[in-house]
């Protein structure tokens, strides 16, 4: 059979639609990849400023994301891992809380830690022991809470949630209330049990470009942007129509076909600020979260070491809404990390206002059958959107995709 011959088009360049191409390409197809910008990643994004590497976002691989262990050769990324733990910054004090059955050095800390009771502290283990049980496909099948009502429910207390629970998931949902879904909240704590929290060291834009390195048959057009999409057709921005036999939207599916207008995914924002400091206040590889519920500083973390200064990259993260400019948030972020922090000396990098950081969803799924991805004869949909807010969700929804534009061929053919 010639797949050559199938006119199959990508619109994204993200990893939903690189890992869309992976799979088409392994079956013998040459997709061709529309994407309006210059570069692959879609939110996955890293610039290097002077020779430094800065994320678009504190952006995390958890290693234990079966999808990413799939598709992705964690050696060649060199993975900077963080400790199973986070440092605390309250009422300046300094508290280090983690996981001692996965790294003995946060045994003593972690019982000694003035935050929550020793009962919190055992429910957490205990937590931690059963979800590791528990498997994902059951955890998506459950009862949806928030993820407050769940840490509720098992019994946690108040300091422990409004000290850990809600710093902590807090960066990683990028909301303060806890209000995400309790499927999202075991899931992501599974992971954390299961494996590590990594980044690249390269950037997180190590992972799409690991993917694209492995692409020998796409062809990418760049600077290319889609107007609307129809059966068989792309419109594009400017430059007239295109036949398509088959067409998989990664992103913006409501602005692209008409009868989805209405269904517009809500989308979750941050900040992320960069800056240099002589100054460490986290000696391990830790995240460091502010305990202070009215702070606008969510986690700071110590990116890396610039060569030959004292001099470390210092990446801090705002979840919290405000109406600050951005030169007015630079002056508040620099006060709260000499008085949450106790960091003074800072040189401001860079400010990134990250729009579209995480969808906002409800309804939570971890995986679908590939007809499920189809939503008009000849197109079909990928993007973490699709299931829930995660690398591993983009990955799987561009399988899906891919998987049933094969299934739909195979079909006809027969």
């Amino acid at each position: 059979m010639n797949h050559k011959i199938q006119k199959i088009h990508i619109i994204g360049a993200g990893v939903s639609g690189l890992i869309a191409a992976t799979v088409l390409e392994n079956n013998g197809y040459h997709p061709i990849i529309l994407e309006s910008t210059d570069r692959i990643g879609g939110r996955v994004k890293t610039d290097c400023i002077s020779n430094i590497n800065l994320d678009h976002g504190f952006q995390v691989l958890l290693t234990a994301y079966p999808f990413a262990q799939k598709y992705l050769d964690y050696k060649s990324l060199e993975l900077q891992e963080f400790l199973p733990g986070a440092v605390l910054f309250k009422n300046k004090k300094k508290i280090t809380i983690g996981d001692p059955l996965r790294d003995l050095s946060l045994l003593f800390p972690t019982l000694l830690a003035s935050i929550g009771s020793l009962s919190d502290k055992f429910k957490i283990l205990k937590l931690t022991n059963r979800l590791k049980r528990k498997k994902i496909s059951e955890i998506f099948e459950e009862p949806e809470f928030t993820t407050l009502e769940y840490l509720k429910k098992n019994g946690f207390s108040d300091q422990i949630i409004d000290d850990f629970f809600k710093p902590f998931f807090g960066g990683i949902y990028l909301e303060d209330e806890l209000s995400t879904s309790s499927r999202m909240f075991e899931f992501v704590y599974k992971m954390f049990g299961e494996g590590k929290a990594t980044i690249p060291k390269n950037g997180i834009v190590a992972i799409p470009n690991q993917l694209k390195s492995k692409l020998k048959n796409t062809q990418f057009n760049f600077n290319t942007s889609v107007e609307s999409v129809k059966t068989n057709e792309i419109k594009l921005q400017n430059s007239g129509t295109i036949k398509s036999d088959f067409t998989i939207i990664t992103s913006g599916a409501n602005s692209l076909i008409s009868n989805l207008s209405s269904n517009s995914i809500k989308w979750k924002s941050c900040q992320t600020l960069y800056f240099l400091t002589s100054e460490r206040v986290i000696t391990k590889n830790l995240i460091g979260l502010s305990s202070i519920s009215k702070s606008l500083i969510n986690n700071i973390y110590y990116s890396k070491k610039i060569d030959h200064t004292e001099n470390y990259v210092l990446s801090v993260t705002i979840i919290k809404k405000h109406q600050l400019s951005d030169s007015v948030l630079i002056e508040a972020v620099k006060k709260e990390l000499i008085e949450i922090f106790g960091i003074h000396k800072t040189e401001f990098l860079k400010l990134y206002n990250i729009k579209k950081a995480l969808p906002d969803l409800n309804k939570l799924q971890y995986e679908m059958q590939p007809s499920e991805t189809q939503i008009l004869p000849g197109i079909f949909l990928a993007g973490d959107e699709q299931l829930n807010g995660s690398l591993n969700a983009a990955m799987i929804s561009g399988e899906k995709a891919a998987l049933a534009i094969i299934e739909s061929i195979t079909n006809f053919k027969q």
